[in-house]
């Protein structure tokens, strides 16, 4: 979820050819009613920390209370000061690299299946 057309057009497009099913918003009411809609289970909540309306936590807050197992990277340009995070949700700065953002997502969604780094 992301403000930015063309952030979230990329971000879709690569979780999309990563075999990822992607709902997008953008913005966080979007986010919300999405997610209310949706029947089926939600893995993951990709959004920006600053957005207008609802922010990332805002909206990671919401939607972990209607699906607890949610998993939260939240993504951000901010480079001022320290950013604290509920526990389990994740940081991702801005701007990534699409390899920086498929292994944070696979880590998260299939945290069992081993990387190739592992012994």
């Amino acid at each position: 979820m992301d403000d930015n057309a063309e952030l979230l057009t990329m971000v879709s497009g690569i979780m999309a050819d990563a075999n990822y099913k992607v709902l997008t918003a953008s913005n966080g009411k979007a986010a919300l009613k999405q997610s209310k809609d949706t029947k089926n289970h939600i893995h993951l909540l990709l959004s920006d920390f600053q957005m207008p309306g609802i922010n990332g936590i805002d909206l990671a807050t919401q939607m972990t209370a209607d699906r607890p197992a949610l998993k939260v990277p939240l993504m951000s340009g901010f480079t001022d000061g320290m950013l604290v995070l509920n526990e389990g949700w994740h940081f991702l700065p801005k701007p990534f690299i699409p390899s920086q953002l498929r292994t944070l997502v696979s880590g998260l969604v299939y945290p069992e299946k081993p990387t190739r780094f592992s012994k």
